[in-house]
């Protein structure tokens, strides 16, 4: 699995909306200015992020983007999931219909496995923690 462009920009947007929670609405320029990601790509990544309920947006002279609900509420599961979809290594994990070897696939169990622990680190880690690590 390798993460594309989308989750890692995607993040790095998230990471400075949570970086000034509760400070007002943001404008997309200058998260693009600050992290050097082109405004263009960024305008495209908060449509998932909007639609996945991760961050609100208001329009006029004092519009922008802002988080949705609280950095401590929205994991990196939830983040990966919402720019990348499925975070599964391989299809039958999620859908055993798709295979007739899913009952004897040995190999199934490693990926399966696999799936479980990255899962379970994403899910431990919240955009809270990364702000508190940009912090130190």
């Amino acid at each position: 699995m390798r993460l594309s462009t989308r989750a890692r920009y995607g993040t790095r947007l998230l990471l400075e909306l949570a970086l000034n929670f509760n400070q007002g609405t943001i404008f997309l320029k200058d998260i693009a200015e600050k992290e050097e990601i082109s405004e263009k790509y960024l305008s495209h990544l908060v449509i998932p992020l909007r639609a996945g309920g991760l961050i609100i947006s208001s329009r006029g002279a004092h519009g922008g983007y802002q988080l949705a609900k609280p950095p401590s509420q929205i994991t990196m599961k939830e983040i990966v999931q919402t720019l990348e979809g499925s975070i599964s290594f391989v299809e039958c994990v999620k859908n055993p219909d798709i295979c007739s070897r899913v009952s004897k696939c040995v190999t199934r169990n490693i990926w399966k496995k696999l799936d479980e622990r990255v899962s379970e680190v994403l899910n431990s880690i919240t955009l809270e923690d990364l702000v508190q690590s940009q912090k130190k």
